[in-house]
């Protein structure tokens, strides 16, 4: 499976590994859980190291989309996102602008600048 999570109640955080080619399905797939398990309110770390997105504008749109759906379900938690290409960079910057997110979202090149980041982020209720 291109995108794996692992949901920690306890300690309010969702690790997320991505790699390899990733579709829209697969990102519905984890949006799903993040609904079902209520972890939307939980920090994220999304991993996206050696992911090699297979998204097209139109999925970047439906995926922007459903984020602004989510906005009902606030509060969400913050989002560190991690790469290591420019493909990456782009498609998640342009889904972060697309999302209208009402919660902080970074992007970061490596994985301790982006566990770094999460650890200052204030906890959502």
């Amino acid at each position: 499976m291109p995108v794996r999570w692992t949901t920690s109640h306890d300690r309010r955080l969702v690790t997320v590994r991505a790699e390899g080619p990733v579709v829209l399905a697969d990102i519905e797939a984890y949006f799903d859980d993040l609904v079902v398990s209520i972890a939307m309110p939980y920090a994220k770390l999304f991993d996206a190291r050696g992911v090699d997105p297979q998204l097209s504008d139109a999925d970047v749109m439906l995926l922007g989309a459903r984020v602004s759906a989510y906005s009902a379900m606030d509060p969400r938690g913050p989002v560190a996102a991690v790469v290591d290409s420019d493909a990456a960079f782009a498609i998640v910057s342009r889904f972060a602008n697309l999302g209208s997110a009402e919660r902080p979202l970074r992007v970061f090149w490596t994985i301790d600048e982006g566990r770094l980041w999460l650890d200052l982020q204030p906890d959502v209720p």
